[in-house]
């Protein structure tokens, strides 16, 4: 949205007006160019009714309690395909009286929520002169946590069903990466790849590499990142070497799960860990350009091929060294090896990660712990913009 004026494209926003967020971060409104039209309309946020009922109702939750099983087991099956679908009739109401009122060339959903998608879907069929963009930052029924759902049968068959109706009466299809491309061409031939990218880090400050070894994971980390040859590499090396002990630090900023932090413990490694649970925007980008290493850990689940994580290109912006667990043949391996950005090992490759870490802290100890990355402005928010500009006016 943020550069779409610049190509003559007039955005107008459609969103919510009362929207329950885990968190809010009031830095991210200045991205918003000014003289934007936003359009805002109330929501139903079932949520607020399952927080109140039971917090361990949230489909991350590996542990839930009885309570917490059929709040999830509620959630999965009657509320398809998100908590977000009260907002699909009253928003197609909306939207239909607003795009008979005003000339709109084109409509771009994105999702998740993927209950966005099904309101596009209804306004397609009521104006199908207007182009209609599906855009998924992430997919639908292989996110990375579907497999985990408690779904019925019949719950899973509407997702595939509705899935199938989004991608198959879209003009256009917009995915990440090419494994999801791949994946929905089955159901439209014009799926197109623009990934996530990276903006311009506004510096007003000289940035200094952290002193310590210093491993930082940013955004969540639950249970499928949750790596344990990690922990264990790392206290394999601790106990191995005194001085590595000493200079190394766990720093994670984000959500994490339980099971992370008895890992840690476990390998005692805690007096390493710095933990910070919430901070802006701003400062996450501040923090990435200090680290010794980026951790970039994707989730082991069937998808994982095509998991790319939004952080990557930050990371990527950052140019510090990434340590990746994930597949070697996957998505995210591709972008890294053409970026020369980083390093990649598979989730089991204990002995791997432990040469790659050993030979890190070596470069960190001569003060050589470097990149030189190369191909990265194609990740550029302005260039990736300049790819949809493409598509809205083919």
């Amino acid at each position: 949205m943020k550069y779409l004026p610049e190509f003559g494209v007039e955005p107008i926003v459609y969103t919510v007006k009362n929207a329950n967020y885990p968190i809010l971060d009031k830095s991210l409104e200045k991205e918003i160019p000014k003289g934007i039209t936003i359009l805002k309309q109330p929501i139903f946020e079932p949520n607020n009714f399952f927080k109140k009922k039971n917090e361990s109702a949230g489909f991350l939750n590996p542990n839930p309690s009885f309570i917490g099983k059929a709040m999830q087991y509620i959630r999965a099956n009657y509320f398809i395909p998100d908590a977000r679908k009260y907002w699909i009739k009253p928003s197609v109401k909306y939207l239909t009286k607003f795009l008979k009122e005003n000339k709109i060339d084109a409509i771009i959903t994105t999702g998740p929520p993927h209950s966005v998608h099904l309101i596009g879907l209804k306004l397609k069929k009521q104006f199908p002169n207007i182009k209609w963009l599906a855009d998924f930052r992430d997919p639908w029924t292989d996110i990375d946590y579907f497999h985990n759902l408690p779904l019925t049968k019949s719950a899973k068959a509407t997702h595939y069903k509705l899935e199938k109706q989004v991608l198959e009466n879209a003009d256009d299809v917009i995915v990440v990466g090419k494994t999801m491309q791949e994946n929905y061409l089955k159901f439209n031939k014009n799926t197109h790849v623009i990934t996530n990218g990276f903006d311009d880090f506004v510096k007003t400050e000289a940035i200094l590499l952290d002193t310590k070894f210093s491993l930082l994971h940013i955004g969540m980390l639950n249970n499928d990142r949750n790596h344990k040859m990690l922990w264990e590499v790392l206290n394999e090396i601790s106990t191995e070497n005194k001085e590595f002990k000493k200079d190394l630090e766990i720093k994670l900023i984000g959500k994490v799960c339980q099971e992370a932090i008895d890992a840690i413990t476990e390998n005692k490694l805690s007096n390493n860990l710095t933990q910070i649970d919430y901070i802006t925007h701003n400062k996450v980008l501040k923090h990435q350009k200090s680290a010794q290493v980026l951790l970039l850990l994707i989730n082991n689940v069937p998808s994982a091929k095509g998991i790319i994580t939004g952080k990557i290109f930050e990371y990527l912006h950052a140019e510090r060294p990434i340590l990746a667990i994930a597949p070697t043949n996957g998505d995210l391996s591709e972008i890294l090896t053409n970026t020369n950005s980083g390093f990649i090992v598979e989730f089991n490759d204990k002995e791997n990660l432990k040469e790659l870490i050993l030979e890190m802290y070596e470069r960190y100890k001569n003060d050589s712990l470097e990149i030189d990355n190369k191909n990265i402005e194609q990740y550029h928010r302005k260039v990736l913009t300049e790819k949809l500009i493409d598509l809205i006016n083919k």
